[in-house]
C-alpha cells in the first residue's frame, strides 16, 4: 500500500493525496494553521479511516452470517491530547445498524469481531487511545 501527498503551495495549507488505488483526496488545515478550512483535517482523515474500516467489517460480517442489512453508520467521537504530539486518547464508536429481522446478539458478534480482530485501523489507534463501542438495531 502506498500513497503520494502533494502541498498545493501557495499561501495556504491544502495538501492532495493520491493513493495506490489512483483516487485523490483533499486535506487542509484550520485557519489558524494557516489553512483555508476548504478540506478536512489530516487527524480527521484518520479517523475516518477507522469509521470506514470498522463499518465496512460489520457489514461484511453480517452478510457472511445470513443477515438482512440495509444500513451501517458508525460514527466516531474522539478526544485527543492536550499536548503535541496530539494523539487520539480516546474514540468512541457508535453503531447504528438496519435491516430486516436481524439478531441483536449477531450485530453485537460483528461490532466486536471488527474490534477485536479485524479492523487494523482501531488496533493501531488502540495503541494511544481508549476505545469503547457501542450500537442500536433499527428494524428496517
Amino acid at each position: 500500500m502506498e500513497c503520494t501527498v502533494k502541498w498545493t503551495g501557495g499561501e495556504g495549507m491544502t495538501f492532495l493525496a493520491e493513493t495506490g488505488s489512483g483516487h485523490v483526496v483533499a486535506m487542509d488545515g484550520a485557519p489558524e494553521g494557516g489553512g483555508r478550512n476548504l478540506a478536512p483535517r489530516p487527524m480527521e482523515m484518520m479517523l475516518l479511516g477507522a469509521g470506514g474500516c470498522a463499518a465496512y467489517d460489520v457489514v461484511v460480517i453480517l452478510r457472511k452470517s445470513g443477515q438482512e442489512i440495509r444500513g451501517c453508520e458508525a460514527r466516531l467521537v474522539a478526544e485527543r491530547a492536550p499536548t503535541d504530539p496530539k494523539v487520539f486518547t480516546r474514540i468512541h464508536f457508535q453503531f447504528t445498524v438496519r435491516g430486516r429481522g436481524m439478531k441483536p446478539n449477531l450485530v453485537e458478534r460483528a461490532i466486536k469481531l471488527s474490534h477485536d480482530k479485524y479492523c487494523s485501523a482501531s488496533a493501531m489507534l488502540a495503541k494511544t487511545a481508549e476505545l469503547s463501542l457501542g450500537w442500536e438495531l433499527i428494524e428496517d
